[in-house]
């Protein structure tokens, strides 16, 4: 039976937004319109803006306004970031007509911005790996920490980010036991988005959370990946990590049980 894979983030989102208890981790996300990313924008003052489909940050954008002084008077400025590369606009006419040369037609979605906090004066989310054990239960056997390149706004190894531990990344924020804690609760959250969206595809055995920590330590799943790279944990101090990964992507078919000799 082949493993299950699901590419649309918004057919996921629905089905993850099914769930009450869930939905408090879900960021606010639309089908994108001009419609409501001014509506958007408005509520939030920034968004992303991410391709319904596709993998390793390819085309997400951000969109935010601002203004240059604090009197409310002042008007607002326009903001689109992609890459490392930020253009500013005096109007929303202006930024959704750049928009929409760059989205050609594509279905988008368009994302609450979350305030999150950093590493470094980098932004950083978590990829949490969720997978089938051979019982046929649901385990978060690994995290890390994905720590975005300078000035990028995408976090993933294929645009330059790096990995660190959950650890190092979050010592400066939580003390011993407020970390312990944290992390029962993300291997929890990781587990309850497997079971939810195993109603709706019964043959999924692995997913990738993204997660986001904003700044009072709550975490938002940013997307769910359901072809996880798993090559990320080997880099990991914790060996046994890797090893038990593997042992569940051999028992479910996403890896050969033979391994590679050098």
């Amino acid at each position: 039976m082949r493993i299950q894979r699901i590419s649309s983030k918004w057919e996921k989102t629905k089905v993850l937004n099914r769930n009450e208890q869930l939905r408090v981790y879900i960021p606010d996300t639309r089908p994108f319109s001009p419609e409501q990313l001014e509506s958007m924008l408005e509520e939030y003052d920034m968004v992303y803006v991410k391709p319904d489909r596709g993998t390793f940050g390819n085309g997400v954008m951000s969109a935010e306004r601002y203004r240059e002084n604090e009197e409310e008077d002042s008007p607002w400025i326009y903001k689109l970031r992609f890459g490392i590369e930020s253009i500013a606009f005096q109007s929303v006419q202006e930024l959704l007509k750049t928009l929409a040369e760059r989205i050609d037609k594509r279905p988008y979605l368009i994302q609450q911005g979350i305030s999150m906090i950093t590493h470094e004066n980098r932004k950083f989310d978590l990829r949490v790996l969720v997978q089938k054990t051979p019982r046929g239960n649901w385990e978060t056997t690994g995290y890390i920490g994905r720590v975005a390149a300078k000035q990028k706004i995408v976090t993933n190894h294929h645009n330059g980010g790096m990995v660190l531990s959950i650890e190092e990344l979050l010592n400066d924020y939580l003390n011993g036991k407020e970390l312990a804690e944290f992390i029962r609760n993300l291997r929890g959250l990781g587990e309850r988005v497997g079971w939810q969206l195993q109603k709706k595809y019964p043959n999924l055995k692995e997913i990738g959370l993204d997660v986001a920590i904003d700044e009072d330590y709550w975490m938002w799943v940013l997307e769910v990946n359901t072809l996880p790279a798993l090559f990320p944990f080997k880099w990991l101090k914790d060996k046994s990590i890797y090893k038990k990964i593997r042992e569940y992507a051999v028992a479910y078919g996403r890896l050969s049980g033979k391994k590679k000799t050098s």
